[in-house]
């Protein structure tokens, strides 16, 4: 009977781990296809799309080059646009969500708890249901530059980070902080000296799913930015156009395998952090 129930248990996990391989398969296979087209020639692109780049196929780094010179745009703006975009947004809303979060998680009041549902309610709220009025927002508060549109990017970011950070602060002993006051830390430096450090895990958790989305993200800002002075990378792909329309689709595989390299070491270097993060963040508290 025993021998049943293991012989049983293998055949499941045996089936189990081949429904997840197809899964892995059916994920990893677009990022497949962008690394064999980034080295075919256009024409190929389109005739032989999983083809491998051999013989008259391969283009070599040509594409790579043909991207990156393509237009009048030069694709180091873009680049120097995205870095800062994500690097000041990012830290923008580590920083304010962080401290918002310590505050509703200490201050048992309405306010407090009103506004903790608003912004979990703005997690569940479509973009596209406010995105013309966000455009016209920002045009108006002037926030449609890449020095500003972090602002906006810290608004979109806030009802994620909020709910994980609350829900870490509430499992920190309240008796630490209580020390600290005794010992002579004011607010800010009990939250800056005692706090921040201990919120390291959901700190690098909610750190690396924002660059991840801000790095990759096109429509916000594409809606706010003035895209003839201001290109994103994601911006800068979708304007390889030549005459009438026509798209060199190998120099944009290229391009679109420049820009998702970075993000996949970085998320492959700090996914143990992302788990870390996310079960402090959502379990504890």
């Amino acid at each position: 009977m025993k021998q049943q129930t293991l012989a049983s248990e293998r055949r499941s996990k045996a089936i189990l781990s081949g429904v997840l391989a197809v899964i892995c398969v059916i994920y990893v296979l677009p990022v497949l296809a962008v690394v064999i087209n980034s080295f075919k020639l256009n024409t190929f692109v389109k005739t032989d799309t999983f083809a491998l780049p051999r013989g008259e196929m391969w283009a070599g780094f040509a594409n790579f080059v043909k991207g990156m010179t393509f237009g009048n745009y030069p694709f180091y703006k873009s680049v120097l646009y995205s870095v800062f975009i994500t690097v000041v947004s990012t830290f923008l809303i580590l920083l304010f969500t962080s401290m918002a979060a310590w505050y509703i998680a200490r201050v048992n009041s309405t306010f407090c708890r009103t506004l903790y549902f608003l912004c979990v309610f703005s997690m569940v709220v479509p973009f596209q249901m406010v995105m013309f009025t966000l455009s016209k927002t920002a045009d108006t508060l002037r926030l449609n530059t890449p020095w500003t549109i972090p602002v906006v990017y810290l608004g979109f970011g806030a009802g994620l980070a909020i709910f994980m950070f609350v829900g870490f602060v509430k499992s920190i002993p309240i008796e630490i902080e209580e020390a600290a006051a005794i010992d002579g830390c004011g607010p800010v430096r009990t939250f800056f000296l005692v706090v921040l450090p201990m919120l390291k895990p959901t700190l690098i958790s909610v750190g690396i799913l924002e660059i991840m989305w801000v790095w990759n993200d096109y429509l916000l800002p594409v809606l706010v930015l003035d895209i003839h002075k201001y290109r994103t990378i994601p911006i800068h792909i979708q304007y390889l156009k030549g005459s009438y329309g026509t798209v060199d689709l190998g120099a944009t595989m290229a391009l679109i395998l420049l820009s998702i390299i970075p993000v996949i070491i970085f998320y492959l270097l700090c996914q143990k952090h992302i788990i870390k993060g996310v079960a402090a963040g959502a379990v504890k508290g």
